[in-house]
């Protein structure tokens, strides 16, 4: 389980590994495409707002931003299309264990952004936005 291993400093292993590689093939920045763990908590706040948050000693708020940016990480970029998943309107429902039965958004548990539902075309289109952060190799 991937809680098990939080904590271990594993990221920082991940993304020295990651620095070397882009180092030893004559590349100056590693791009690191982030998904805030926190921003299932806001996902009506766009992500361009959510990445510029900070908590008060000026680092960001976003615990998983912050472990980047505290390993040297600079934010580079918000995207609000990050990634698509569509699916039907049944599959959304499995997936996201809620009744979808009108068209409109929905926030849905774990959803970083509202899913769109389309009945009539019995489809579920959501676009997870994320972040992207370089690091110097």
């Amino acid at each position: 389980m991937a809680e098990d291993h939080q904590g271990r400093g594993l990221s920082k292993v991940l993304l020295d590994a990651m620095a070397d590689t882009a180092r030893r093939a004559g590349l100056g920045t590693v791009l690191v495409p982030v998904r805030p763990t926190w921003k299932e908590r806001y996902p009506l706040v766009p992500i361009e707002r959510y990445a510029a948050w900070t908590r008060d000693d000026g680092t960001p708020f976003d615990p998983w931003i912050r472990t980047q940016v505290g390993a040297g990480g600079t934010i580079a970029a918000a995207s609000a299309h990050s990634s698509r998943i569509t699916g039907t309107v049944a599959e959304w429902e499995h997936w996201t264990g809620l009744a979808l039965p009108e068209d409109g958004e929905y926030v849905f548990p774990g959803g970083l952004a509202p899913l769109q539902v389309d009945r009539a075309r019995d489809r579920g289109a959501y676009w997870e936005p994320g972040v992207w952060i370089t690091h110097e190799a």
